[in-house]
C-alpha cells in the first residue's frame, strides 16, 4: 500500500517534518512493507521555508536579524534562482519567546524587514513571505522601519502600542528600497487589519494581550492606519483580505505594494501535491488542533480538498479534534483522530512524537490493508 504523509506542524510540540516522520514511523510499525512517502507542508507559518527548501532544493541563507523583542538572533531564508522565501516566524515568531516575554504591546516585526533587506542584498527579485506564527501586533510598522520608513511622531520599531502617538509617516525610502522587487505575502487567514475580525480582536490574546491591551492596540492601529492613509493607487490595504495576518504585518507590506495569496495554495503548487496524491492509495494529514480555524486556509483542509478531487481517501490525526463528522466530511476528510482522546492530553504534549506514532499505529489497523 502506498501512503502519503503530509501534515502541518503541531504548534508548540512538533515541526511539520517531525510530525510527518512520527506518523510514518507509526504506520510502518503496523505495516512495515508499505511504501510511505513523507511530504511536510506549511500554510505560511512555521515550516514555510523548510517546505520551500525541500520543494526546490533551495539554499538556506543565514542572516542576523532582530527577534520580536529587538534582540539579535541568527536565522535564515531560502533562496532558489532569483526567488527568496521568508518565514516571518523565523524572526518574530511567538515560539521564540518565553511565556513571560509575550506582550504584543511592545513586540516588533523589525526582523522581518531586516530579512527582506538581506534577501534583496542577496540578489532576490521576488520575495515570498509567510506571515503565520508571529508574536507581534504592530501592523508591520517594525518591518517598514527596517526598510526605511520614518515618522517624526512615533518610533516604528518598538511595538504596536507606541503607534498611539503617530501622526505622520514617510514611505519614500522604503518604497525606493523595494522598487522592482515582486513581494508576495502568503497567509493562512483573510482577516482585515481592524474591527471585530481584525488582527487585534482575533489574534492578539493568543500572543499575550489581555482585554485592556486589546483595546489599547486596536486604538493604536486605527491611528496608524489613519496616518498611512491610502496608497498612491487609491486603495486602502486596511480592508484588504489578509491585512490582519501576522499581527497586521500583511497590512504594512501591502502599503508597499505586496500581493497577498493563500499560503496553503502557494505551498501546494510549489510541492506539486496533486501529483503526489495521484501516486498514493491513502493520504494522512494532521495539525495540532483541528477546529473552525482549520476550515479557513489551513493545511488539513487544503490537503483533504485536493485528495477528494483526486478520489483518494484522506484522514487526519490531530492533537485535538473539535470538528464533527459532518464538518470533516464536508471538506473531504474521511475520518479524524484525536491524540488527546486516545491518550492523556498531558502525555500528548510532553511526548508528542511517540504519542503521534502510537495513535497512527492504531489508525493503521483500520486503514491499512491486511
Amino acid at each position: 500500500m502506498r501512503v502519503l504523509v503530509t501534515p502541518d506542524c503541531f504548534s508548540g510540540t512538533l515541526t511539520a517534518r517531525e510530525a510527518a516522520h512520527a506518523i510514518a514511523d507509526g504506520w510502518l510499525r503496523q505495516h512495515p512493507d508499505d511504501d510511505v512517502t513523507v511530504l511536510p507542508l506549511s500554510d505560511g507559518g512555521p515550516g514555510f521555508i523548510d517546505t520551500a527548501a525541500e520543494a526546490f532544493d533551495a539554499t538556506l541563507v543565514s542572516a542576523v536579524v532582530s527577534d520580536a523583542r529587538g534582540r539579535p538572533i541568527v536565522t535564515h531564508f531560502a533562496r532558489w534562482a532569483d526567488v527568496a522565501w521568508i518565514e516571518s516566524a523565523q524572526a518574530c515568531g511567538l515560539d521564540k519567546l518565553g511565556t513571560y516575554e509575550r506582550d504584543p504591546l511592545d513586540t516588533t516585526s523589525l526582523g522581518v524587514g531586516e530579512l527582506i533587506n538581506a534577501a534583496i542584498d542577496d540578489g532576490a527579485t521576488k520575495i515570498v513571505i509567510g506571515l503565520g506564527g508571529t508574536a507581534t501586533n504592530d501592523a508591520g510598522a517594525g518591518a517598514l522601519r527596517a526598510l526605511g520608513a520614518t515618522s517624526q511622531s512615533a518610533a516604528l520599531d518598538v511595538g504596536g502600542y507606541e503607534l498611539r502617538h503617530i501622526k505622520d509617516i514617510d514611505f519614500s525610502e522604503a518604497q525606493s528600497r523595494v522598487e522592482g522587487i515582486d513581494i508576495v505575502i502568503a497567509s493562512d487567514v483573510d482577516n482585515p487589519l481592524l474591527g471585530l475580525r481584525g488582527a487585534t480582536a482575533m489574534f492578539s490574546r493568543q500572543k499575550g494581550a489581555d482585554d485592556f491591551a486589546v483595546m489599547q492596540l486596536e486604538g493604536a492601529l486605527e491611528k496608524f492606519a489613519a496616518a498611512c492613509g491610502r496608497r498612491s493607487d487609491g486603495k486602502d490595504p486596511a480592508v484588504a483580505l489578509g491585512a490582519g495576518a501576522g499581527g497586521g504585518l500583511g497590512y504594512g507590506l501591502m502599503m508597499l505594494g505586496a500581493k497577498r495569496v493563500a499560503g496553503i495554495d502557494t505551498v501546494i503548487d510549489a510541492v506539486n501535491l496533486d501529483a503526489a496524491i495521484a501516486e498514493h492509495d491513502l493520504v494522512i494529514t494532521g495539525e495540532g488542533c483541528l477546529d473552525d480555524q482549520s476550515l479557513h486556509g489551513k493545511v488539513v483542509v487544503g490537503v483533504a480538498t485536493h485528495s477528494a478531487s483526486a478520489g483518494k481517501p484522506c484522514i487526519a490525526i490531530a492533537g485535538e479534534v473539535r470538528l464533527g463528522k459532518r464538518e470533516c466530511a464536508s471538506v473531504g476528510l474521511d475520518s479524524a483522530y484525536s491524540m488527546s482522546e486516545l491518550v492523556s492530553r498531558e502525555r500528548s504534549l510532553s511526548d508528542a512524537a511517540e504519542v503521534l506514532s502510537e495513535v497512527t499505529q492504531r489508525v493503521a489497523r483500520t486503514w491499512g490493508r491486511r
